[in-house]
């Protein structure tokens, strides 16, 4: 499941962020609103969680928009206002749950596992995009700049792993637990992982001056556009 952080203390983004990562989502955040517009209607979610007062474009903005135009993904909205009216404005602006600031983790853990459980899962787009690269899930084929790249089987779930967290820094850890599907292994598979980076950034980055696939350093790897290792 993919989770859409909009939130524009760091602080709190970073906590939700890395808790909801350690309970086995995949997150992408967002620090303003129209940062967090922008990737609602870019990318696929299976939920949202909002603030209210946010830069640039507040959370009831966003989800007004998203419902005039037959956004169905759920929203959780989270705020420090606790009056009823407050409560029933961001119920029928479009939110499906609302949880008052402070909270615990844990109450806001159990709203989105409930959320996601009465949600049918987003559907994925058969083809993702980033730059002049291409990815066709179905076919299980890519391009770059319009040339078929050959990739293995490892190496194409390796990149679109990368692709659906675009910007997003991806560990060896996470990588290891759901790419390779070890959970269990009692050596790290860091040297392996690294060396299948190594191959499918020869592969998509080659001699394009764009490169995508990057490295962060003592942390792991990201997709974006723009320069890097």
């Amino acid at each position: 499941m993919r989770l859409l952080i909009i939130e524009d203390d760091e602080k709190t983004a970073d906590a939700l962020a890395t808790g909801l990562a350690q309970a086995g989502f995949s997150t992408a955040t967002a620090r303003t609103g129209e940062e967090g517009f922008f990737l609602v209607n870019a990318e696929v979610f299976d939920l949202v969680v909002l603030d209210w007062m946010l830069p640039g474009r507040s959370g009831i903005e966003i989800l007004k928009t998203l419902r005039a135009r037959g956004n169905k993904t759920p929203v959780l909205l989270l705020t420090a206002r606790d009056a009823i009216d407050d409560r029933v404005l961001g119920l029928e602006s479009g939110a499906d749950d609302y949880l008052v600031k402070p909270f615990a983790f844990s109450e806001l853990h159990a709203r989105i596992r409930s959320l996601l459980r009465r949600t049918p899962p987003a559907a994925e787009p058969l083809r993702r995009t980033l730059a002049d690269l291409v990815v066709d899930l179905e076919a299980r084929r890519a391009w770059r700049a319009g040339r078929a790249v050959e990739l293995t089987p490892r190496e194409f779930d390796l990149l679109v792993y990368l692709l659906r967290q675009p910007g997003q820094v991806v560990s060896r850890e996470m990588l290891a637990q759901d790419v390779w599907r070890e959970t269990n292994r009692l050596t790290p598979l860091d040297n392996v992982i690294d060396v299948h980076v190594a191959h499918l950034r020869r592969k998509i980055d080659g001699d394009h001056p764009l490169k995508l696939i990057q490295t962060v350093r003592g942390m792991g790897f990201m997709l974006r556009e723009g320069s890097g290792e």
